[in-house]
């Protein structure tokens, strides 16, 4: 695990592509472009920062986290989002960048990460809750994908009290 790079969104538009392509993971239904994910790299800052997962030196994987909403009473809450392509999932790359995500967003002062996984990925239910979020509620036919409407569970992890944000 290691800190994206602006060098490695080619490689994170390739594994999110696939994920649009073949998978309910993301309800983007059109593969991005390098220079869209590049702006989106650039949107993010040390509060909602953006991993890689490496084998050999390639990335096999990425997460970050975003803003959960623009509105400012929001700051302290952010969504994450974990991709891991595919001959490499279930070999433990996804929790790891989970992981590390759960430990940035204490470090930079968030006080709920949140998560939105779509009906059918059990194994993503599955990795949230073994890293201490809990399903707090199920958003039906929310997302339209593949021909059929789409339930999205919501999951949220919440950090121990700190001070508000000020």
């Amino acid at each position: 695990m290691r800190p994206a790079e602006l060098s490695d969104v080619p490689r994170i538009t390739e594994i999110y592509n696939d994920a649009v392509r073949t998978t309910v993971a993301t309800f983007d239904t059109e593969p991005r472009t390098v220079e869209d994910r590049t702006e989106w790299y650039r949107g993010h800052d040390a509060g909602h920062p953006v991993y890689v997962a490496t084998i050999d030196g390639t990335v096999v994987g990425w997460a970050s986290l975003s803003p959960w909403s623009d509105r400012k009473a929001y700051e302290a809450t952010a969504e994450v989002s974990v991709y891991v392509e595919a001959g490499y999932q279930g070999r433990g790359a996804g929790g790891l960048l989970l992981e590390t995500l759960v430990r940035a967003g204490g470090e930079v002062g968030h006080r709920t990460l949140l998560a939105r996984i779509a009906d059918g990925n059990e194994a993503s239910l599955r990795m949230h809750r073994s890293k201490g979020f809990a399903l707090v509620g199920v958003m039906r036919e929310v997302g339209f994908k593949f021909g059929k409407w789409r339930d999205v569970h919501l999951m949220q992890l919440v950090y121990p009290a700190r001070t508000p944000p000020g």
